[in-house]
């Protein structure tokens, strides 16, 4: 399939892109259950990070299905190809010198390991939202698991489909119990991003 095009070099390297933004490129990738505050941390972190003066840029799973991903419906293979999918775009972008928050359940941890593998080393940093499921049903912000219990919504993760918790994660936070602020607080200082 390959066999009569030719992946053109460049001059300008990730390094002299990120170096004219004064930061280390980096894939931030947030997952957890749906409603584990994914999007909620994304949208802060991105704020704190602007504020830095950091050039970043948000990836979110539910957007992304209105475009990119739009063609994508739910089964384990439709999954793994809205993480390559998404894994790729983020690449591309810490290729240019961001830093790129992806906030994506990304339920399989052989996937996410992929996704980890297409960048070098370091600049794949992996946040678990450990949420439980107890507690993301609880919030059920967007009346998700009501539609999963009640068999309108097929597939959904941590009801009828699977969510394999991640087995070294770079930080683990639970949201339940601490403030936004708190959590990106800890996010910040962890991955020394000030």
């Amino acid at each position: 399939m390959t066999e009569n095009i030719k992946f053109q070099q460049y001059e300008l390297s990730q390094y002299s892109r990120s170096k004219i933004k004064k930061q280390k490129p980096l894939c931030l990738w947030m997952t957890g259950l749906s409603g584990s505050g994914k999007s909620t941390l994304s949208n802060a972190l991105e704020v704190r990070l602007n504020e830095l003066g950091k050039h970043t840029y948000v990836l979110d799973g539910d957007n992304l299905r209105f475009g990119l991903n739009s063609d994508l419906g739910f089964s384990v293979l439709d999954r793994n190809e809205n993480v390559r999918r998404s894994a790729e775009v983020a690449s591309l972008m810490v290729d240019a010198g961001l830093i790129v928050i992806v906030g994506l359940i990304s339920p399989l941890e052989d996937e996410r390991k992929w996704a980890r593998g297409i960048f070098k080393p370091g600049q794949f940093k992996e946040i678990f939202l450990s949420t439980s499921l107890k507690d993301c049903e609880k919030r059920d912000v967007k009346g998700l698991y009501k539609k999963a219990r009640n068999g309108i919504i097929k597939d959904f993760t941590g009801i009828d489909s699977p969510y394999e918790v991640p087995t070294n994660p770079d930080i683990t936070i639970d949201t339940v119990g601490q403030s936004v602020n708190e959590c990106i607080n800890y996010i910040v200082k962890e991955l020394n991003l000030s």
